[in-house]
């Protein structure tokens, strides 16, 4: 739920699954380019290589498919702004499914399957409907919100370990960016430090002195992968801090005990 007294953030339906469609499409197009030498280089994340990188990014539209393609749920249990602080007790299980399920095929089938598959549930899925997943029901707009997290965090971690410069969609990451920011202020409700993202989120959190007016005396402000980063585990706060890509200001605007949100 969100931090009390205030209304969750809303997403346009529409915009999000242009922009799951978008930011998928972009991955799909860059694989298929991916010779051996980089799909064997080490992904960063744990002991996965690109190709297995890249499997997984296929997994994601092959599973919200396949999540489409099962009888729905009755009620939501799970919203998109609680949905970060649920993955890390299934990571494993995700990994050991994404394994099974893509296993066998060449990376561009693997792609171009699970983009029609996907394309296709979507189509035939237009309004509201409450997925029966793993890690919780959703309903399906808040569950293609966080389809946005997973898209523009891997394409990033694609474009890092593979020399990539795989675009980003900008309402992906306008997406990504204010979920993971509302994320924030609901796990460290308060007033006391303004955490800004510009040009996609302002967020306030961390129990104190409120600000009502002025500049804030406690304000954090980075970019919007930085920010994704620093949430997900992939850069640390004092790294951020010493590369000068989050500057903060205030005795109060240390977020380093409340990062990364997910990992």
């Amino acid at each position: 739920m969100p931090p009390r007294g205030k209304k969750p953030r809303t997403y346009d339906p529409a915009k999000i699954r242009t922009a799951v469609t978008a930011q998928f499409a972009h991955v799909c197009r860059a694989v298929g380019e991916l010779g051996p030498e980089q799909l064997a280089r080490p992904s960063g994340l744990g002991d996965w290589s690109v190709a297995e990188l890249a499997g997984h990014i296929a997994w994601i539209a092959d599973s919200l498919a396949a999540g489409l393609g099962r009888p729905p749920a009755a009620v939501a249990e799970l919203s998109a702004i609680e949905w970060p602080f649920a993955t890390a007790s299934l990571a494993g299980v995700i990994s050991e499914a994404a394994r099974e399920t893509l296993t066998g095929a060449p990376l561009p089938e693997l792609y171009d399957r699970a983009a029609a598959r996907m394309a296709q549930a979507l189509a035939e899925n237009p309004g509201e409907r409450v997925l029966d997943l793993w890690i919780g029901d959703m309903t399906l707009e808040d569950f293609l919100v966080t389809r946005t997290v997973e898209l523009v965090v891997h394409t990033d971690d694609l474009n890092r370990a593979a020399g990539l410069d795989v675009p980003i969609d900008r309402q992906a990451l306008a997406a990504c960016t204010r979920l993971l920011a509302d994320a924030l202020a609901l796990k460290a409700p308060g007033g006391s430090v303004e955490v800004r993202v510009p040009p996609f989120a302002v967020v306030q959190c961390i129990e104190g002195p409120r600000h009502t007016r002025g500049t804030p005396p406690n304000v954090v402000e980075t970019d919007p992968l930085t920010w994704i980063r620093l949430a997900t585990g992939r850069t640390g706060w004092a790294a951020a801090l010493d590369g000068a890509h989050v500057r903060a200001s205030g005795e109060r605007a240390d977020l380093s005990a409340l990062l990364p949100l997910m990992s």
